[in-house]
């Protein structure tokens, strides 16, 4: 499985960005599938996860209330929509498919990494 991240970008505070995460090689569409941000000398962390049909989601309580996750099965795709922004979110953001179809929290779990896509906060 490959995964293409893509949608990151320089924005000011308070603006909105749609990442997208395409996957290819196989379908994903029985897998959980989740969101990892790494920011500059930190280690990487949990943002969001959704089970295999979209039913369950899971956030950090960093972005709860500003980023939804969800997917699209028949593009094989998996998108994180990030509202309200902050100087905080800078970060390199990574997408991840799970060996199982619930969603998971911890990166132990995901099996799959795309390569991530940066985003830039400004304030």
């Amino acid at each position: 499985v490959q995964l293409q991240a893509s949608g990151g970008g320089l924005i000011k505070a308070g603006g909105s960005l749609r990442l997208s995460c395409a996957a290819s090689g196989r379908t994903v569409s029985s897998y959980g599938m989740g969101w990892f941000r790494q920011a500059p000398g930190k280690e990487r962390d949990f943002v969001a996860a959704i089970n295999w049909s979209g039913s369950s989601t899971y956030y950090a309580d960093s972005v709860k209330g500003r980023f939804t996750i969800s997917r699209d099965n028949a593009k094989n795709t998996v998108y994180l929509q990030m509202n309200s922004l902050k100087p905080e979110d800078t970060a390199v953001y990574f997408c991840a498919v799970s060996h199982g179809s619930s969603y998971y929290t911890t990166g132990r779990e995901y099996v799959y990494w795309g390569q991530g896509t940066l985003v830039t906060v400004s304030s």
